[in-house]
């Protein structure tokens, strides 16, 4: 599986692979598309460098509209 069969804006695309990334990983393949269906509760849970981050950051980075000054979404980490 690529980052362009997870459904990630064209923009997130091409930062993603200016970075250097080209297989999301086991996480990121299963995080990201649930997370871009719409609005859920999400618990993530893998190995530390796993790219647990970029699973639940690239979908919400595409999901927030940038002139809405109001929280858009909550992450909560231990």
């Amino acid at each position: 599986m690529t980052f362009d069969q997870l459904g990630l804006s064209e923009p997130l695309l091409k930062a993603v692979k200016a970075l250097g990334f080209t297989q999301p990983t086991p996480i990121q393949e299963q995080t990201i598309p649930a997370v871009l269906q719409g609005n859920c509760d999400l618990v993530g849970l893998a190995q530390t460098g796993t790219g647990k981050t970029a699973a639940f950051g690239l979908p919400l980075l595409q999901m927030v509209t940038p002139d809405l000054r109001y929280p858009q979404a909550l992450i909560i980490c231990p």
